[in-house]
């Protein structure tokens, strides 16, 4: 029998999630969500749709926030003009693809901080969750908590899936410098954890 439309689509899905690291986490679970909030963050099974809202160009001033943090304090974005901010999207505390990312820049941490680098990490899991994964990993670096996926639309990185007649939704791993000039100065969407932070760095110094 022929294959419908969707049946391809959701098969060509699977192929992708399963060659990234930006759909898929080394353990198997969704990348874009993790395994603990399938219902509302997003789950690995069902249709992926285009995203919500189109990520930032490059260029474009980067959409404000300001956002509680695993640091105590809330961030404001506009508060930082005038420095380099990196800000990652990552879709949940403590899978396996997120540790990775994160240990990653913990571990390269003196290095973006000489690069004049502010480093925010932003999900939709809650401050609990990231003030557990900030001890757990020894993570230098605020994590900020976007409960009500706000930001997340506004920069463009949730991916809607359908799932038991059910919308779900997940972050999709993606990067983000922002100039000194509150500008979008590069992304990378779809982030290969791999050596992910040497490219960071290496656009920042070179830029």
């Amino acid at each position: 029998m022929k294959r419908s439309a969707p049946a391809l689509a959701f098969a060509a899905l699977l192929c992708l999630a399963a060659a990234s690291p930006a759909l898929a986490d080394g353990d198997g679970h969704d990348a874009m969500s993790g395994d603990a909030h399938a219902e509302k963050h997003g789950d690995h099974h069902g249709d992926a749709h285009a995203d919500m809202d189109a990520e930032p160009a490059v260029g474009q001033v980067a959409p404000d926030f300001k956002l509680p943090s695993s640091s105590g304090h809330k961030v404001h974005l506009r508060s930082l003009r005038g420095q380099t901010v990196v800000l990652y999207f990552y879709p949940k505390d403590e899978t396996p693809g997120c540790t990775h990312e994160a240990c990653d820049f913990r571990d390269h941490h003196d290095a973006l901080e000489k690069a004049g680098i502010v480093l925010l990490g932003v999900s939709m899991d809650d401050l609990d969750s990231h003030r557990e994964f900030v001890e757990h990993q020894h993570l230098p670096f605020p994590l900020l908590a976007d409960t009500d996926a706000r930001v997340c639309r506004a920069y463009g990185v949730l991916r809607t899936r359908e799932r038991d007649g059910k919308t779900v939704q997940g972050i999709e791993r993606t990067t983000f410098v922002i100039g000194k000039d509150g500008r979008i100065a590069r992304v990378w969407p779809k982030v290969n954890v791999d050596g992910h932070v040497e490219d960071v760095l290496a656009f920042v110094r070179g830029s």
